[in-house]
């Protein structure tokens, strides 16, 4: 199943920069049962691959979960060995695409610039994150979707918050990245669950405008 295809229902990637492994099974039971169906556990976070080893045993199949800001190649042996399923990066670099990729699992690197929206494309990318949005505009987003394969799908990420998707939704984003809007270190999972429902919410209103 395609990336499209498996988060087609709720496009929102959950970024839980900082959790630690303690809490990674209960707050990814929250945002799965809030609807979200990908999870991103980030390498600059403690102990980053017990958390997804956690998280994985917790939801299984009822979420894509996985690693970001991965850099290194090395790095993306050890998200299958915890058994995640998908690598984001903050950047562009074919060869952490490719050894994605060549280990069956699901990339999604960023961009901000056309170039480098075509050169993790041509790497194998499954889909792309603009990042970091803030310093984006809807404007921006346009003008490279007009120019990218129709079928790209395009999470934006960075100042996500429930009151801003829908500008991005009317120029082409597929999803959206959510990071401490969402969660941060110290907030339990009942704090998350509640914030999570919130974007789930905006999510479907946006869908009707």
């Amino acid at each position: 199943m395609s990336l499209t295809e498996r988060l087609a229902p709720l496009p929102l990637v959950a970024i839980l920069r900082g959790i630690r492994p303690e809490e990674a099974a209960d707050v990814g039971l929250a945002l799965v049962e809030a609807g979200f169906l990908c999870l991103e556990v980030p390498l600059n976070s403690p102990e980053p691959f017990a958390s997804i080893r956690a998280m994985k045993d917790a939801v299984g199949d009822q979420a894509l979960v996985g690693a970001g800001t991965v850099l290194d190649v090395a790095d993306v042996e050890l998200v299958r060995e915890a058994g995640g399923e998908i690598v984001i990066s903050p950047n562009c670099d074919p060869a952490v695409i490719a050894a994605t990729k060549a280990l069956g699992l699901t990339s999604m690197p960023a961009f901000f610039t056309p170039s480098e929206a075509f050169s993790a494309l041509k790497a194998g990318a499954d889909g792309l994150k603009l990042f970091p949005a803030e310093a984006a505009s809807p404007s921006t987003l346009k003008a490279i979707r007009a120019v990218l394969p129709k079928d790209t799908a395009v999470f934006v990420v960075g100042g996500v918050t429930p009151v801003n998707m829908s500008p991005w939704r009317d120029v082409g984003a597929f999803g959206f990245g959510i990071g401490s809007s969402l969660y941060a270190p110290g907030r339990d999972a009942s704090d998350v669950a509640s914030r999570a429902r919130a974007f789930v919410s905006a999510w479907r209103q946006s869908d009707r405008i």
